[in-house]
């Protein structure tokens, strides 16, 4: 079974992984032009030519024009989180989700402007010198409640990639955008169409009540006045730097962004029904009832609602599968681990216990039992990982046998060939309003309040005759 790089579970999970970035000398120049292996290991590469040509197109104008001269990179990387990051060696990173939600190239720019920001102010080696380097945007730590992850899952599953950004402080956040309004504005566009943007973001927030999924504002804190000051700021710059016309640059952004995928993509794997299937692998497996899920590139996490066990479904190192079993549990620190070969619905197994060694890095880390399968499916091995607290683990342990062997060959159609959500760029035809444009497009009507967010508009708003819209297929 071949590998995709931005499909597959990946090997490189069951790595360390250090934090991104460690502090550059204020002296050095920047070289962050590669994107950074361990983000695209975690969230994988979006593949598009285009559009990965246009953010460095973008990116490296408006490097041209900072305080700050380095070899930056900009990078989209394949994550329906809305959100856009920097690292501080260099290289702005933004997901696919934060692209299907601009409507024009000056929001964008505006954004693109705010992350160079925070390079060019240097808050991420700032802030690194204060605190250790905190995981954001997707990791294992946001399902599963803190008492069980500190010392339990160790470098092996904590596969959250570290990013040198954590949440900047209020002065910090105001000067990336004071930075993003000039920026965007000397490469001639209008910045204040940032603000508008962050008026799209908070109903993204408000409407899918994602204070548990992090996202552009959970790293990037908002503040009531943060609207009318980016409007002011742009005002100011304009007149600053003598910009008479400025571009917004709506019908060629929205053309640009045609057959995006939008929100989850199935071909990486999706739940429904608590059975977590993964096209493109050709496997299924059960989850747990009310359990809480999460799917990367590196792995597919299941937590216990209350975060008292976790199970981690991942990639495991090639070979025989006892090979692959020792070293996961020696990964894992589980000493004297008890293994016995399986099968597992026609595939060989082998499946392993044991109790993790305490980790000498938390003092209040809760001792740990696990349960382990690695699974051989043609030429590749995973491993399934159930952890719980020694005390509670036998309440546990059925769980984590129940989803082991429900692992087999996904042969059904309809989920093999399920497809991704798609932006797709309608035109009106004559003077409408958004519901009803998006209502003759057919999107239903428990759909019309998320398209009218993804296109910054109200459901009342009207389109003049020929104004570009966005729907989803």
């Amino acid at each position: 079974m071949s590998f995709s790089l931005r499909r597959a579970l990946r090997p490189a999970a069951l790595l360390a992984l250090l934090p991104l970035a460690a502090a550059v000398p204020s002296s050095s120049p920047l070289q962050g032009a590669k994107p950074d292996p361990q983000v695209i290991a975690q969230f994988g590469l979006y593949n598009s030519a285009p559009l990965q040509a246009y953010i460095t197109k973008q990116g490296k104008a408006m490097t041209a024009i900072s305080d700050r001269p380095g070899d930056y990179g900009f990078t989209i990387v394949d994550s329906p989180i809305i959100n856009a990051f920097a690292t501080p060696d260099g290289h702005v990173y933004f997901t696919r989700g934060i692209m299907a939600y601009f409507n024009d190239e000056a929001q964008f720019t505006g954004v693109l402007g705010h992350e160079l920001g925070h390079i060019t102010a240097r808050h991420g080696q700032k802030q690194q010198t204060k605190s250790t380097i905190a995981s954001i945007l997707m990791g294992v730590g946001s399902i599963a409640a803190p008492r069980l992850m500190q010392g339990v899952v160790g470098n092996v599953v904590q596969g959250g990639v570290q990013l040198g950004l954590l949440k900047y402080s209020r002065d910090a956040e105001n000067e990336a955008d004071a930075l993003g309004v000039r920026y965007s504005t000397k490469t001639g566009y209008d910045a204040s169409h940032m603000a508008n943007f962050f008026q799209t973001l908070e109903r993204t927030e408000k409407a899918s009540g994602s204070a548990d999924t992090p996202g552009f504002l959970s790293t990037h804190p908002n503040s009531a006045d943060r609207y009318t000051r980016v409007k002011q700021l742009a005002a100011q710059a304009r007149q600053s730097l003598g910009k008479t016309t400025l571009k917004v640059n709506r019908d060629s952004y929205l053309r640009s962004i045609e057959g995006l995928v939008y929100g989850n993509d199935p071909r990486q794997g999706y739940v429904a029904g608590n059975v977590f299937y993964h096209p493109d692998l050709k496997f299924s497996l059960p989850v747990p009832s009310g359990w809480k899920t999460e799917n990367t590139p590196a792995q597919f996490q299941m937590a216990e609602p209350n975060g008292k066990a976790l199970l981690v479904f991942l990639a495991a190192p090639a070979g025989t599968p006892e090979a692959a079993a020792q070293t996961v549990a020696k990964q894992l620190g589980i000493s004297a681990a008890q293994a016995q070969n399986t099968t597992i619905n026609g595939f060989p197994a082998v499946a392993f216990e044991g109790d993790q060694a305490a980790s000498s890095s938390s003092s209040s880390s809760t001792p740990a039992r696990v349960r382990g399968y690695v699974i051989k499916d043609g030429n590749s091995n995973f491993a399934l990982l159930g952890l719980a607290p020694t005390a509670s683990f036998g309440t546990y342990a059925p769980q984590f046998d129940q989803v082991a062997q429900g692992y087999k060959r996904l042969t059904d159609a309809s989920r093999l060939n399920k497809q991704a959500e798609r932006i797709s760029i309608r035109q009106a035809k004559s003077a409408t309003t958004l519901r009803q444009a998006l209502t003759a497009n057919g999107v239903a009507s428990g759909r019309l309040e998320e398209l009218a967010i993804v296109n910054g508009m109200q459901l009342g708003d009207q389109l003049p005759a020929g104004t570009l819209f966005k729907v989803v297929k």
